[in-house]
């Protein structure tokens, strides 16, 4: 009953945020580097940190460090959809965000080198979600599949979070997803859903790998990574600047220069970390091997999706310009 009550509350919270959004303008308009041709509401993904904060009020107020970072993150993601804001700003508020979070872990209790590195892995985990999230649905499934996968590990592998925390997530996926994955959107995530999802998941993993002192987890986002990675070494190649907008990822070149309609390309991100991560809990005993093996493989995949259809973004962009 109390699940049933949280999602009809989340839902009365999304549609009185699509008002606001509405009144207030708080619009996505399509550009060049768009995938998407209609005007959009804006900031859907605020029903994530709905989500976490009746958690925190109605549990206990438990992980208060962890859930002042996701207000901040979330606080300044939110702005930045509705008018954007400084890149100094942003990064000084993800660097706050990210040292609250790892004092909830406990992180700071061991060597600096670990803390270094966990906070080049984190921001780029963060940024890399941001960035993923250009077609309808891609970051609620693809959320949906990981935090699935945590719900599992959590209920019959390894306890290492409260439960009752990742079905409030999980609802508020389900609530987002109904307005998001669909032909026509009734709303995108922004960046305030976007980053809040991936501050949430990142936290879960945190504990996940602390927990069980084995990095492999993190192959719970390998799809999203190695598309994310190898990406931005193609456009180092291609002597681009990173941190300009693009359409260079699988995901668009699918939807855009393929013409395969979004929902569907969602499903096939979905389902493939889906399956990659059912391998995992099958071949938990040899976890490294299989991540490497898992790396190798998507690796090889993107070297030959891009081998054979960049060149129709090649083309587009050649007309565009």
């Amino acid at each position: 009953m109390t699940y049933i009550v949280l999602l009809i509350v989340l839902f009365a919270s999304e549609l009185t945020y699509f008002r606001i959004a509405n009144r207030y303008n708080i619009i996505d308009k399509p550009n060049e580097r768009s995938s998407h041709s209609r005007v959009t509401l804006r900031g859907g993904g605020v029903i994530f940190y709905i989500g976490a904060l009746l958690y925190f009020g109605l549990d206990g107020f438990q992980y208060p460090w962890f859930f002042l970072g996701l207000t901040l993150i979330s606080f300044v993601s939110f702005a930045d959809d509705i008018r954007p804001q400084s890149s100094r700003l942003r990064l000084i508020v993800h660097f706050i965000a990210m040292g609250l979070m790892f004092y909830q872990w406990g992180l700071f209790s061991n060597s600096w080198f670990y803390t270094i590195i966990a906070l080049i892995i984190c921001i780029g985990i963060l940024n890399a979600y941001n960035f993923m999230d250009g077609i309808n649905g891609i970051t609620g499934v693809y959320s949906l599949v990981v935090v699935g996968a945590i719900w599992y590990i959590n209920t019959y592998r390894v306890q290492f979070v409260d439960s009752e925390f990742i079905y409030f997530i999980l609802i508020a996926l389900f609530v987002f997803n109904f307005f998001n994955f669909r032909t026509k959107a009734k709303c995108f995530a922004g960046d305030v859903g976007a980053i809040s999802m991936a501050f949430i998941i990142l936290f879960l993993m945190g504990l996940l790998v602390i927990k069980t002192e084995n990095f492999s987890y993190i192959i719970l986002l390998v799809v999203y990574g190695v598309d994310s990675i190898l990406t931005i070494v193609h456009r180092l190649i291609l002597k681009e600047n990173i941190f300009n907008p693009h359409r260079k990822h699988v995901y668009q070149i699918m939807a855009n220069e393929l013409k395969i309609p979004h929902v569907l390309v969602t499903l096939i991100y979905g389902v493939l970390q889906a399956f990659i991560i059912v391998g995992f809990i099958f071949c938990h005993a040899y976890s490294y091997w299989y991540f490497g093996s898992v790396i190798l493989i998507l690796s090889f995949c993107y070297l030959i999706f891009i081998m054979k259809y960049f060149k129709l973004h090649e083309i587009r962009e050649t007309i565009n310009d």
